[in-house]
């Protein structure tokens, strides 16, 4: 039997700006959407046509059964804890990246902390060399899914032009959440192997792919809500988001087709999702439209942004103290999470008759 979670209703003060200010205060309906890099969760099984020798019980992970179901665990106890503190429940939907293949995501849906939950899945397999793919999951009793693609992302080596670089596909996801139609891109741009400018051709690529993908559907639906979210392995100000996407910093008074970033404030305030050399990247990001920035609230808009970096998910001591809880590290086996934090939004939508005049 399903089991139905219904939209948390949650009220807002709004200050509204007429001949004389007031305040009145506002019934919302509130969904919370996220994504999480869950660093490469693999099975044990060797698969021949990928290298995923290291995550087998003989490779030199020593990858065995009981390391897989405690990941599993974990990661089930994160998930339904991103963007609670608002929503007061789990998220609608989670974008995921780093993933092998459908059985691991069924296996991790399937754990007792998520399966209450009842979660679906948007699964394709993509070329990449190392066999991780990414993916959706949806709450079935508040997403109707009606349509799925995988886009593939055409990459040759700058210095080997007949030489493809196999990587990650996009996957976009269409479907209603209170009848209202919404879109989600879900992303992971290849990576900054072999150095962040040696590779950077590789993520422009991937953004003008998003921007082939963004274009079709405004094209078809000219005020589309539309979510574009990953590990795109760039931070929010760098050349695939800012002259490529030509996404804003700042959520005002964007036209449908532009792109809101919500997180390159973030990163200008010194936050981030994962660290390296002592230093912090916010590559997991989620980009928003125009047209989930109004004051239309009849209708989903965006609320707030938010990175779920809680102190569970944190190092305590060590080399790496502060850094993300991973995996795996340099010196082995970690027993913690994920080399990522993951990233989420709230979207809010008027429960009762009418809209409010203005926002926050």
């Amino acid at each position: 039997m399903t089991r139905i979670f219904p939209l948390f209703v949650f009220c807002l003060l709004f200050f509204l700006s007429t001949e004389s200010s007031f305040s009145q205060q506002k019934e919302y309906k509130i969904i919370s959407i996220a994504f999480y890099n869950v660093e490469n969760l693999f099975d044990t099984e060797n698969n021949p046509f990928t290298f995923d020798d290291d995550r087998t019980p003989d490779g030199d992970d020593v990858w065995t059964q009981e390391k897989y179901r405690d990941k599993l665990q974990k990661l089930a106890g994160v998930i339904p804890e991103i963007g609670s503190e608002i929503s007061k429940q789990v998220p609608a939907i989670v974008g995921i990246c780093e993933i092998e293949n459908r059985q691991v995501l069924e296996d991790l849906i399937n754990e007792p902390k998520l399966k209450a939950y009842n979660y679906g899945i948007v699964h394709y397999d993509s070329p990449d060399r190392r066999g991780i793919d990414v993916a959706l999951l949806y709450r079935k009793d508040i997403f109707r899914l009606e349509n799925s693609v995988s886009h593939e992302l055409l990459i040759y080596n700058s210095k080997e032009p007949d030489k493809r670089v196999y990587t990650r596909d996009q996957l976009v996801v269409s479907g209603k959440i209170d009848n209202e139609k919404l879109h989600f891109i879900v992303n992971h741009w290849p990576s900054r192997s072999g150095g962040e400018t040696a590779s950077s051709y590789k993520r422009e690529k991937a953004a003008a792919l998003n921007k082939v993908i963004l274009d079709s559907i405004f094209k078809k639906e000219p005020l589309a809500k539309v979510i574009s979210m990953g590990d795109f392995n760039d931070d929010p100000t760098n050349k695939s988001f800012k002259e490529i996407l030509k996404t804003k910093e700042n959520p005002t008074d964007l036209t449908p087709h532009q792109l809101y970033n919500p997180m390159e404030r973030m990163l200008k305030k010194g936050m981030g999702t994962l660290a390296y050399r002592d230093g912090w990247n916010l590559f997991d990001q989620i980009l928003i439209s125009g047209a989930l920035t109004g004051k239309d609230y009849s209708g989903f808009q965006f609320y707030k942004a938010g990175i779920f970096n809680k102190k569970y998910l944190i190092t305590e001591s060590g080399q790496y103290k502060g850094y993300p809880f991973r995996s795996y590290g340099y010196s082995g086996y970690q027993g913690g999470y994920s080399d990522h934090f993951p990233v989420y939004i709230y979207l809010i939508k008027q429960a009762g008759p009418g809209s409010p005049k203005g926002s926050e």
